[in-house]
């Protein structure tokens, strides 16, 4: 009897152990995506979480365990995605026997950061966009370990896709590809600006979102299959 009631106690705490860490991550993406990280305090995030600093330093450390737990939580959603839709291509060709095309595998990667960006949760969109557009090294240095493994699966299935085309000028072209959806991410509204281009009256913002792919994808493939 004894046993069971520890047993109890013990469940009870670490589902309040795992709730407090949910909180501290849900409040800190929402801070960091209204002001940045390196604006957000501690006490900013425990006040929001209804927590305290010694829950930030149990689960996470300090500060910048946190931030990477954060940035972790959505590439991990992200990646995952990624490398369900290149398996599933992968999948499709060893059954069809035809080679995947390089337009899929392109969808497949930028395709599908946009799609989720697109789902409604503005927090994942601002917190995406930082995560590529960041200048912090922190921000660069975990946004490229936590691709790596992906990025690389990717490289290869271009490689496979593109056989003539030099292995070192896809890499270059990856890396443009990246640059310019990271740019789409950050949002046009100052290129309009200096522009001076007027969005549509038809076309609102839920308009221009769904847009964005067709249109990026557009360009994205005339970079990777320009002329060598």
């Amino acid at each position: 009897m004894l046993k069971e009631v520890v047993k109890k106690n013990d469940d009870s705490m670490r589902q309040d152990a795992l709730a407090t860490r949910e909180a501290l991550l849900d409040a800190a993406e929402y801070l960091f995506t209204q002001q940045g990280h390196d604006a957000t305090s501690l006490r900013q995030i425990t006040t929001r979480a209804q927590a305290n600093l010694a829950a930030v330093n149990y689960h996470f450390g300090n500060k910048e365990g946190l931030i990477e737990a954060v940035f972790k939580r959505r590439l991990e959603i992200l990646n995952q995605e990624r490398l369900l839709r290149l398996e599933a291509l992968e999948q499709q060709a060893k059954q069809t026997g035809e080679p995947i095309k390089a337009s899929a595998i392109v969808d497949a990667f930028f395709g599908t950061l946009i799609r989720i960006a697109n789902e409604g949760n503005d927090a994942a969109w601002s917190l995406l966009e930082r995560s590529m557009m960041d200048p912090a090294q922190f921000t660069r240095t975990l946004f490229a370990e936590e691709c790596a493994e992906v990025l690389e699966r990717y490289k290869q299935a271009l490689f496979k896709a593109l056989p003539h085309v030099p292995h070192e000028e896809i890499v270059w072209r990856f890396q443009f590809m990246l640059g310019a959806t990271a740019f789409a991410l950050s949002g046009t509204h100052a290129l309009r600006e200096v522009l001076g281009l007027e969005q549509s009256a038809a076309e609102d913002p839920t308009q221009a979102a769904e847009r964005l792919l067709p249109r990026l994808m557009a360009f994205l493939l005339g970079g990777l299959r320009a002329p060598l």
